[in-house]
């Protein structure tokens, strides 16, 4: 017997899932501030962006759903986008409690210098992965983020 006391064992950093996918986080989003800097915008603020040129227009609460936000997180970041011009707050026509995100044409025009970011994050070798080990991953993180338990 070694005389370590492994009831500990599961409370040794070495031992947790959370924390190297905590680490890589802050490491993934350290290497886009550079590029998203060059665009004035935060990381939040860009994978909103996303969201918004794919949708054009779309419910804040959508929004929020789509990046794992509560609407507390998202109006502020919304009003920093309205404020810079990338996109306008509406209320829906069908229902006036229902408020809207709304690309404008600068918006639009950000979306053609943002094509430089990810073409930089490959080209650069940002994230260390081949790419069907990034779709491998990508997938695991998924199914994290759902918590799928395969049942």
């Amino acid at each position: 017997m070694d005389g370590t006391d492994h009831r500990y064992d599961s409370l040794k950093l070495e031992n947790q899932l959370c924390f190297p996918l905590y680490v890589a986080s802050k490491e993934v989003i350290r290497k886009y501030k550079p590029l998203l800097d060059r665009i004035d915008l935060t990381y939040t603020q860009y994978i909103a962006m996303m969201v918004i040129w794919e949708k054009k227009k779309i419910r804040v609460t959508d929004l929020s759903a789509s990046l794992f936000l509560d609407t507390g997180t998202v109006s502020p970041l919304i009003r920093k986008l309205a404020a810079k011009g990338y996109v306008q707050i509406v209320r829906s026509n069908a229902d006036e409690r229902v408020q809207l995100v709304e690309l404008t044409e600068a918006g639009e025009r950000l979306r053609d210098e943002a094509l430089a970011v990810p073409k930089a994050m490959i080209t650069n070798r940002c994230i260390c992965l081949e790419p069907a080990e990034a779709l491998a991953f990508r997938k695991l993180l998924m199914k994290v983020i759902q918590g799928d338990s395969g049942s």
